[in-house]
């Protein structure tokens, strides 16, 4: 079975000297529509945030202002994404834990995913995540 892999997308960067300007366009920049953006701002030092995967939803996080270190799992291996750039975007498939961590200071974090919000669509049990990515199911999962 082959998994999906995160992967890091170097996104459109028109130079300028009065500021940079970078575009996302969904089905050409990356692989969704978006549905929904969201960011995470004002995150006080040492706190992560994530902890969560999804069954369907998939996501570009951003690092717009700052950076931050998104660690993933996929249920069979980790790998850590350091984003420090507003050109790049980490995209996310579905069904990959995901925790950001080491918030700098004065950071944001952009997210476009590929549904509206859905309760139901989060798996926030590590232990549910594993057997899901196991090819189990979650019945009567904490």
């Amino acid at each position: 079975m082959s998994l999906p892999k995160c992967k890091i997308i170097e996104l459109p960067k028109i130079p300028d000297r009065r500021g940079n300007l970078t575009f996302i366009e969904a089905g050409r920049h990356i692989p969704f529509d978006i549905q929904r953006v969201y960011y995470l701002y004002d995150v006080p030092g040492g706190a992560s945030r994530g902890g969560h995967a999804h069954r369907n939803l998939e996501q570009l996080i951003i690092a717009a202002s700052g950076s931050f270190t998104v660690c993933t799992d996929n249920g069979h291996q980790k790998e850590e994404f350091y984003l420090n750039r507003s050109y790049y975007g980490l995209y996310i498939p579905t069904m990959t834990w995901r925790e950001i961590e080491n918030f700098s200071s004065g950071s944001v974090c952009l997210v476009l995913a590929s549904e509206h919000y859905d309760e139901e669509d989060y798996i926030r049990d590590y232990k549910t995540f594993k057997k899901l990515a196991a090819g189990g199911d979650d019945h009567g999962a904490a």
